[in-house]
């Protein structure tokens, strides 16, 4: 595979009026997200039908987050998921994702919001 890429970019996305901050420089990727809301809403996956039965889970299914931090080894990048400028998860830097406390307190936080 890839020995390592050597990135240069900036770029904005947005999403439903929210801008996503996309940021990169040699092998080092920022993604940032303005809010824990925004963040939430981004990596909950597809809409749920709320009348489908709950699929049961395959204990064999690989974990996405090591996946994606196999992925970044391979390709020589860290890539540094942050909430608010605040570094939330980092990916490639070691045999597994860092999550930071951060992260915990913004999900916990999320809970008691509306």
């Amino acid at each position: 595979m890839a020995n390592g890429l050597d990135i240069e970019a900036r770029l904005v996305v947005t999403m439903d009026g929210d801008d996503v901050q996309i940021a990169g420089s040699g092998g080092y990727l920022i993604i940032n997200f303005p809010s824990q809301r925004v963040f939430d809403k981004i990596t909950s996956g597809p809409p749920k039908d709320p009348n489908a039965p709950p699929k049961p889970k395959n204990p064999n299914a690989p974990d996405p987050l090591q996946q994606l931090n196999d992925l970044a080894l391979r390709l020589g990048l860290v890539l540094d998921m942050r909430v608010a400028g605040k570094t939330h998860v980092t990916f490639g830097t070691g045999r597994s994702a860092k999550i930071t406390l951060n992260a915990v307190l913004g999900k916990i936080g999320s809970f008691f919001r509306g």
